[in-house]
């Protein structure tokens, strides 16, 4: 599904041109002179409203508009009700008492991995090379630093964003310097399970932005060489693992698997974390 424009559903008083001929630019997009609704059922604008950036459907009974945000929903949940250091994302990424690693989110989507990591304390960067979700992402930590609440102000500043190609970047990193990040994080993209239509539509307008995981051979490899302590790759519980879906990249096998409902982590350890 193709993004037919910008568009801003925000009075002309709210946004400069400035502003909108500056999204254009970075997303490629052009800016429609026309409402969305008359483009029919079915098609996809990345529009401004009173609630952010978000890409909206067009048509009735759409669903809601894809978005980040950081200060309510689904993160705001997990933020107080997630689970804290006992969460198995934290374990997977060898979160300690008095170690906070900083994370390398490679594959950083919506940003829900990289926010949740942060309220645990963990400096991360995230990684988008998609230009629509980064702005998405760009525009949730923007109003996520205008809150009131000093905790998420907190949270969202310990997170660095980055627009650039997973590989390109870490070919970018130095593999015997001492500021290469101590935990990469990979979270490649599969199909959706659950049933949920609107689920299901969204993730598959995100599958057709990100694109699929034909490179998570290559870069698996890479992070090998370039993390400090490990390498952590999220997968579906019952999927291949990355060495199983590239066997032509002769890649090794996770040192250590955490199981969860829905999802596992796969290890890669390089050497032992520290302990403060």
């Amino acid at each position: 599904m193709n993004i037919c424009g910008i568009y801003s559903f925000l009075p002309s008083e709210s946004i400069s041109s400035v502003d909108l001929d500056a999204l254009a630019g970075a997303t490629g997009l052009a800016i429609l002179d026309r409402e969305p609704a008359s483009l029919g059922e079915g098609a996809l604008v990345l529009g401004i409203s009173d609630q952010g950036l978000g890409l909206h459907f067009t048509g009735k009974k759409t669903p809601k508009p894809i978005l980040v945000d950081f200060l309510g929903g689904a993160n705001a949940h997990r933020r107080q009700f997630g689970g804290g250091k006992s969460q198995l994302i934290a374990k997977a990424v060898g979160l300690k008492s008095r170690y906070r690693p900083h994370i390398l989110d490679v594959t950083a989507g919506l940003g829900q991995d990289g926010f949740v990591l942060s309220t645990l304390g963990c400096k991360v960067t995230l990684l988008e090379r998609v230009p629509v979700i980064f702005e998405l992402l760009k525009d949730g930590l923007s109003r996520a630093t205008q809150t009131s609440d000093t905790q998420l102000q907190a949270i969202v500043q310990r997170i660095a964003l980055v627009g650039d190609n997973s590989i390109e970047y870490l070919h970018s990193i130095d593999s015997e310097s001492d500021n290469r990040p101590d935990v990469i994080y990979v979270d490649p993209m599969f199909p959706e399970r659950q049933k949920s239509a609107q689920v299901k539509k969204n993730m598959s307008v995100f599958q057709t932005l990100v694109g699929n995981d034909s490179d998570a051979g290559d870069l698996l490899a890479l992070a090998l060489s370039r993390a400090k302590y490990r390498v952590v790759i999220k997968r579906p519980r019952k999927a291949a693992s990355i060495a199983e879906q590239f066997p032509d990249k002769k890649l090794p096998n996770a040192g250590l698997v955490l199981e969860g409902k829905s999802s596992r982590y796969d290890i890669y350890p390089i050497a032992k974390m520290p302990e403060c």
